[in-house]
């Protein structure tokens, strides 16, 4: 038989660990893509909540009482987590839940086990719903972070820090065999918009008229030509950088595109068309594009589809 301090021992570290997972899950709210996955996270997050109920049930049965500082350190320790990783690319923020969920498969499967050498068959019911939460969550952050990996888009979205933080990371592993006359060039080509939007803006009670088009359309512009003037000094991986900007932005050209005469497709020729890519960069490129366009929602639910069947291959998650 199973020595039941060990079980409320278990017990008591699932429970924190599940608190923190709850403070993961609606802090991940905020960085939904689509208004599907935001409600998918709040769902979770409201799962996790009754396995927290069934948790603490469990336990006070066994003559245990749940900590009353510990479950506001581990949301401390959550918050904490999530303020941290502010700092770190999203790759590294995404394994660090995949971790969180990694640890509470084992602790449950360890815990199922000492339930069924202790006869205890409540537990191991518990036990068996909490592997098959925690291994849906698992397959779940597997597939965004594939989709990271092909990138993109994944079902969640960097915050600003996060975006700067990884393109620095980027920046500074990304060979640079070019011209210092190149870099000079590409630079003044960005920087050459700033002052006319400087110029605008300080106009005062016009700034509101300028409107986010004309800084998108410098911002665009200067992108063009700075994968211009970087490809033509033989920098072609940092002029593919640019591309790829360009192309998360909807920045692209229609003769850019990987779909010929897209714009001239109506929603249900888009949708095939999309279902057809195979190469993940394709799929960010049309979903970009359409976002900044037209934004029909059936064809960007269908790029997200895409991408998302197309990691969820590569990880082989069926």
């Amino acid at each position: 038989m199973t020595d039941t301090s060990t079980l409320i021992v278990q017990l008591r570290t699932l429970l924190d660990l599940t608190n923190a997972e709850i403070q993961v899950a609606d802090t991940r709210r905020a960085q939904a893509r689509t208004e599907s996955v935001a409600t998918e996270l709040a769902h979770n997050a409201d799962n996790a909540r009754e396995r927290a109920d069934a948790i603490e049930r469990i336990l006070r049965e066994l003559g245990g009482r749940p900590a009353l500082v510990r479950p506001l350190l581990g949301r401390a320790a959550a918050a904490v987590k999530i303020v941290t990783e502010q700092m770190q690319p999203f790759d590294e923020a995404l394994l660090g839940d995949l971790a969180l969920e990694h640890q509470l498969i084992d602790r449950s499967r360890y815990l199922k086990a000492l339930a069924t050498a202790g006869r205890h068959t409540k537990i191991v019911e518990l036990a068996d719903r909490l592997i098959t939460a925690h291994s849906a969550t698992v397959e779940w952050l597997t597939t965004v972070l594939a989709e990271e990996a092909l990138g993109g888009p994944a079902a969640l979205r960097r915050t600003p820090m996060q975006a700067a933080t990884g393109a620095a990371v980027r920046l500074m592993n990304t060979p640079v065999s070019w011209s210092t006359t190149g870099l000079d060039r590409a630079m003044d080509t960005a920087r050459s918009t700033g002052p006319r939007i400087s110029s605008l803006l300080g106009r005062g009670a016009h700034a509101g008229d300028i409107a986010a088009k004309t800084i998108a359309a410098s911002r665009d512009a200067a992108l063009e030509r700075a994968e211009q003037v970087t490809r033509s000094e033989g920098a072609d991986a940092i002029a593919d950088v640019l591309h790829g900007a360009r192309a998360a932005a909807g920045a692209l050209r229609p003769e850019e595109l990987p779909i010929a005469d897209y714009d001239e497709f109506n929603v249900a020729a888009a949708v095939t068309a999309v279902k057809e890519l195979t190469e993940p960069a394709d799929v960010r490129t049309i979903l970009g594009y359409e976002e900044a366009n037209k934004n029909r929602h059936g064809v960007v639910s269908a790029a997200h589809t895409r991408l998302t069947a197309i990691a969820q291959e590569v990880t082989g998650i069926e």
